[in-house]
């Protein structure tokens, strides 16, 4: 069994807990009554001793931006697929995937030929999510985590499970659980991998005998790989497909992601595909907004549903879809 790979170059996860000068009232979590209950829980069923996770979290500190950050878009300034786009499919994300692409060729090409995504793919997802490395968080893990799980009521249980998760990965580390820095939402890495995800779809992909995602991009790209081909990539498959609309019966299938209707149910609704689509083939029809534009609409194929299982948005499925496309143009053309 691969080992995962610690989040820091020393101290475990426990012994962390008992050394550093912050204040040990700074959150206050250790004294709450639903804390509690939850060290309670992770001793019966983990194993870890209450009084030193009561330790840990006394040093934990509530984020308050990390709550600000992970309230959903005022409706008085609805998001635009038009600007979400261009912040991903530009030319400067292009030009370092395509450099990322030439440093690490036979990682994707073996990622290719072993999981079934396309190495344009895994560098889309790459791109949108941490500029290939370069952004990949400033929160600390365990801060971002404890604060969603317990003062976050909308998605408590969600958050919850993941510093469960986070807990059992850095005590199987070795890792100091105060060391990893991710995104507001807790994840990590060069791919921004949940906890959770870390340990079931982590692959040591580069054969060192740990799951390093944070430093190993190898490792990042067999992950985003198995993770794809895990939640149902389809090997060969398109993303999404071009449509024609006519008539308003098409409106009575938006809002599912999930590629559930047959042809003639699109054709039926005046939803006619303008590319090449299997007579087979299910779709779900997607539209992406722009506050005083006209939509765009897409066909969303089961290769489109498998990128929401990354991210649910549709915009991110959407972008990283056209950032591949823009990659793998520019490779054909020799850039």
């Amino acid at each position: 069994m691969k080992r995962l790979a610690t989040l820091a170059t020393t101290a475990v996860l426990l012994a962390a807990a008992g050394h550093g000068r912050e204040a040990l009232s700074a959150s206050g979590y250790a004294e709450r009554p639903e804390v509690r209950a939850f060290v309670a829980e992770m001793a019966e069923r983990h194993g870890f001793l209450p009084h030193e996770l009561n330790r840990l979290f006394s040093r934990v500190q509530r984020m308050a931006p990390v709550l600000q950050a992970i309230e959903p878009p005022s409706m008085e300034r609805p998001r635009s697929w038009e600007e979400y786009r261009a912040m991903f499919v530009n030319e400067r994300r292009i030009a370092a995937g395509l450099q990322f692409w030439k440093a690490h060729r036979k990682a994707l090409e073996r990622a290719q030929r072993k999981y079934g995504v396309p190495a344009p793919v895994i560098l889309g997802i790459i791109g949108v999510e941490t500029f290939y490395g370069r952004n990949t968080g400033r929160w600390r893990v365990v801060d971002a985590l404890t604060t969603l799980a317990f003062d976050y009521p909308p998605r408590a249980d969600f958050f919850r499970a993941e510093l469960v998760n986070y807990l059992l990965l850095a005590r199987d580390s070795g890792a100091d659980v105060f060391a990893a820095r991710g995104s507001y939402a807790g994840a990590m890495g060069i791919p921004q991998f949940m906890p959770g995800s870390i340990r079931r779809y982590g692959v040591d992909f580069d054969g060192d005998g740990t799951i390093d995602l944070q430093r190993s991009a190898t490792d990042a790209i067999g992950s985003v790989a198995n993770f794809l081909r895990e939640h149902g990539w389809a090997p060969g498959g398109a993303v999404w497909r071009p449509v024609q609309l006519s008539g308003e019966g098409y409106r009575a299938l938006l809002g599912g992601v999930e590629a559930k209707f047959t042809l003639a149910e699109l054709q039926q609704a005046g939803v006619q595909p303008t590319g090449p689509l299997a007579p087979d083939a299910r779709a779900a029809l997607i539209e992406l907004e722009t506050p005083g534009a006209a939509s765009e609409y897409r066909l969303g194929l089961q290769n489109f549903y498998v990128l929401t299982r990354y991210n649910r948005s549709t915009f991110y499925a959407a972008a990283v879809s056209d950032l591949a496309d823009a990659l793998a143009k520019a490779q054909e053309a020799g850039r």
